[in-house]
């Protein structure tokens, strides 16, 4: 099908704001040639894009499917562009990455002031997903690198460009709240007491999940949050057990864990088996020399 290509770069730009009078002036057009440029694709297409009201614009169930193949296209070339003109500048391209809120505070961090000290004239951005939400902006061509809990049914392998971290999940619970028996407790036991994770949506709940499932017990989390820190301060006040990577308590909780009137790490006759926190990109596409500089600063466990 011959279908030029600023047809479908017009309908990204309505189809993102959802507007043509703001799509006009993305694109520095007028919003009679936007809408011109909308029908002729609708009828190249054979179908209706968009949903018009004289209050509001949407998509329709063609126009969300086009929508989801063009996106990352118009951000591969666009991210293809910026690299040639900040190549040509620094030798640099931008540093785009994804992450989750917990993974950047406890983790990232320390590595950004490496880079941003070593390379101060190259721009940083950080977009905050969940790990589930980071795969999908790797898919989509909006960062050049996620950095993400795995195993994480999401992520290709062949995606994974290093494992930079490994760590282990723990209960955690006020002992001033609850009667902690002193010896190991099985995963029946913890999951009788109340139970704050994660929404369903992340990586560390699924595993949870899995977990439990694979001993045959049933997860009825009382409280599902978006935060591990907010887990964390929740059973500090006594509202029940949360599941958290150990990386989230090691520096916030070392001195309270010595506490008896605050925090404790469970201890449980189940093993709960190691994950990793990995670095991946686009194995398709060559990673600019931010990238290899940023992942030359991150550990390689192999």
């Amino acid at each position: 099908m011959d279908v030029n290509y600023e047809l479908y770069k017009v309908f990204y730009y309505v189809a993102s704001s959802l507007s043509f009078s703001e799509a006009s002036k993305a694109l520095y057009i007028s919003q009679s040639a936007v809408s011109q440029s909308i029908k002729t694709l609708e009828k190249k297409l054979g179908q209706p894009l968009f949903y018009r009201t004289t209050k509001k614009v949407s998509l329709t169930p063609a126009g969300e499917l086009l929508m989801k193949h063009i996106e990352p296209a118009i951000n591969l070339i666009r991210r293809g562009e910026e690299t040639l003109s900040d190549d040509a500048a620094m030798q640099f391209g931008q540093l785009h990455i994804g992450a989750s809120d917990t993974i950047c505070r406890y983790f990232l961090v320390p590595y950004l002031e490496q880079f941003h000290k070593a390379y101060p004239q190259v721009p940083i951005r950080i977009t905050n997903a969940t790990s589930f939400g980071c795969v999908e902006l790797l898919e989509q061509g909006n960062v050049d690198l996620i950095l993400v809990n795995y195993p994480n049914a999401s992520l290709s392998p062949s995606c994974i460009t290093q494992s930079v971290a490994e760590f282990r999940d723990v209960f955690i619970g006020n002992p001033n709240f609850f009667s902690f028996p002193d010896k190991p407790m099985t995963l029946k036991q913890i999951s009788e007491y109340p139970l704050l994770m994660l929404d369903r949506k992340s990586t560390t709940s699924d595993y949870l999940h899995k977990l439990f499932l694979k001993h045959q017990l049933e997860l009825v989390p009382d409280v599902r949050l978006s935060s591990n820190d907010l887990l964390i301060d929740l059973s500090r006040i006594g509202l029940g057990i949360s599941f958290v990577p150990d990386y989230c308590i090691r520096e916030r909780e070392e001195e309270s864990m010595q506490d008896k009137h605050n925090l404790k790490i469970l201890s449980l006759t189940e093993t709960i088996p190691a994950r990793r926190i990995v670095a991946a990109a686009d194995p398709n596409l060559p990673q600019n020399a931010s990238v290899k500089a940023f992942l030359g600063l991150l550990p390689n466990l192999g």
